[in-house]
């Protein structure tokens, strides 16, 4: 738990910083780089719930399936009732209402916490670092569609939801043992839930 909240200040801190370095440079260069950031973070957000199936499948894991396909529901429910009751304009200026929180941040970070919260960190850190990308380019896109705040709670959306249902995936859910000493013999049977 110690090395998740660390982790979570660390992506924390570098959104929230990377609109310290921002300058109005509108170049060339300038809007092909943030086209490109956008555009990536577009095609990013499905790397990790990509990732999430892949690992479902391979491992044969349908209750690892189910309990992504209730924080994927519950992720979107939220996302969406947040969109409307919180009606928060973008900082591009359009006036839809529909900045909080970031959509693309919290479908990215529901995939990644899925795959960190059910086959562990090995897997998790690439999928955190592809859906910190995400939180990135909604923030450093060509359109700058969100700002911290919104990048933030979807973070903080995407993660709660995973966390509602996932559990760590077991290999094997029970062991038998034998042991023997001084003409007495034991059997063990242990189950893992």
């Amino acid at each position: 738990m110690k090395k998740q909240f660390i982790f979570f200040l660390l992506i924390l801190f570098c959104v929230l910083t990377v609109k310290a370095q921002d300058t109005d440079i509108d170049s060339p260069e300038e809007i092909r780089r943030e086209l490109t950031i956008e555009k990536m973070g577009d095609i990013g957000q499905f790397i990790p719930a990509a990732v999430s199936a892949a690992l479902i499948l391979t491992h044969k894991d349908g209750e690892g399936g189910w309990q992504y396909l209730k924080g994927f529901g519950v992720n979107l429910t939220a996302t969406y009732v947040l969109k409307y009751a919180i009606d928060k304009d973008r900082p591009d200026g359009a006036t839809d209402g529909h900045a909080f929180p970031s959509g693309h941040t919290s479908f990215a970070f529901q995939g990644a916490s899925f795959i960190q919260r059910r086959y562990g960190w090995e897997y998790g850190i690439p999928a955190y670092a592809i859906a910190g990308f995400v939180a990135y380019s909604r923030i450093e896109g060509l359109n700058e569609r969100h700002d911290a705040y919104d990048v933030l709670g979807g973070i903080l959306v995407g993660v709660g939801s995973t966390y509602l249902f996932t559990t760590p995936y077991q290999r094997e859910h029970y062991q038998l043992s034998f042991s023997s000493a001084n003409q007495e013999y034991m059997i063990g049977l242990t189950i893992k839930f």
